[in-house]
């Protein structure tokens, strides 16, 4: 049986909409029950998004502002730690100092910090509620 093949490529809200919508829907609205209002935002047409494939199905996503802040990170349930969500992140982080920012920065929910430090992020202050989620700023500054 031939290896799993992930893949991440950069897309806009334009060209990918349905299927980014149907991984944050999955991940976000059904599984953690986000309310549907808090998930849409005017930042989707003006960001920079990451899709995921696993063997060409869509599978995860995550979005670049043009302010620097990562968000979205979604990875369907079932497919979680085998490094999609780093390989997403990654990207953006790429596309971020491509762009010239300088510190990219997110919100993370604090269940995942650890995923993000692993990949250079630290925590900047004290938690916060965001869409009924515990979150806590952290930042990643180029090296």
């Amino acid at each position: 049986m031939p290896a799993d093949t992930i893949e991440c490529v950069l897309t806009t809200w334009g060209t990918d909409r349905p299927v980014l919508q149907k991984i944050r829907r999955e991940v976000f609205i059904n599984e953690q029950s986000v309310p549907e209002s808090d998930e849409w935002d005017d930042d989707d047409a003006v960001s920079v998004h990451a899709l995921a494939t696993l063997n060409r199905d869509p599978v995860g996503t995550g979005r670049l502002n043009p302010g620097g802040k990562i968000g979205r990170i979604a990875v369907k349930a079932g497919l979680r730690g085998r490094g999609i969500g780093t390989l997403i992140v990654r990207q953006l982080l790429h596309e971020a100092y491509h762009q010239g920012i300088r510190e990219p920065y997110l919100h993370a929910q604090v269940q995942v910090v650890p995923f993000y430090e692993k990949l250079g992020f630290r925590i900047e202050g004290d938690a916060f509620d965001e869409a009924g989620i515990s979150h806590v700023r952290m930042t990643h500054a180029m090296e």
